[in-house]
């Protein structure tokens, strides 16, 4: 079973508070969401396997680690968690970023792929999915999906917010992907909105209704 990392930095839930504040406008929403993702990613690097190198200080030469393995990809879910990928790639600058866009098909209710673009080399990287809002999960889950199809095997999911039911259909869908979050909410209201969430998060990055 997938793990949940609810990451309870000061910082974060700090910065968490002002963006649910409904006075709290576009451009401050979309700094600090910037600054929270860098945080989350802080997190999510964390189990990054390291080597050890040799280097020369100009004291002497001593041992030092420099982080090993598959590199990093980042892959928002349009629109929405374009807000976050700035943020990260000021700690991860060398990573590269895809885009999946979805859209619910209004008869089968099922989503449906109209967008992607993925490095070349997706499958040999350690992918961070990226959806602000887990509400009902079934973007993230697609995305997911879509993603595994394409042959990566290696993805963990980033979102400031997770309702229960979000989680649970994540939990079930893709086991293996761990999910990383600033706070996991009460639950979904009728409009499948997060309670008490901080309302539509694509709208008040980039100030449409």
């Amino acid at each position: 079973m997938s793990k949940v990392h609810v990451i309870d930095h000061p910082l974060v839930q700090h910065k968490l508070t002002i963006i649910r504040n409904k006075e709290t406008g576009p451009k401050e929403f979309r700094e600090l969401v910037n600054e929270i993702a860098l945080l989350l990613a802080y997190e999510v690097t964390r189990d990054l396997p390291l080597e050890e190198v040799e280097v020369e200080t100009p004291i002497c030469k001593t041992k030092g680690y420099t982080v090993a393995g598959k590199k990093l990809g980042l892959v928002p879910i349009l629109r929405a968690g374009l807000g976050m990928v700035d943020g990260i790639l000021q700690l991860i600058p060398t990573a590269k970023v895809g885009h999946i866009g979805l859209y619910r098909d209004p008869e089968t209710l099922q989503p449906v792929e109209y967008y992607c673009k993925l490095p070349s080399d997706s499958h040999e990287r350690d992918l961070i999915a990226i959806d602000p809002m887990l509400a009902t999960g079934g973007s993230a889950v697609a995305a997911i999906s879509f993603l595994k199809k394409y042959g990566c095997a290696s993805v963990k999911l980033m979102c400031l917010l997770a309702a229960p039911e979000g989680i649970k259909a994540m939990q079930e869908a893709h086991s293996d992907v761990d999910i990383y979050t600033a706070a996991i909410d009460e639950k979904l209201d009728s409009r499948a909105y997060i309670v008490p969430g901080l309302g539509d998060a694509g709208d008040r990055l980039f100030g449409t209704k």
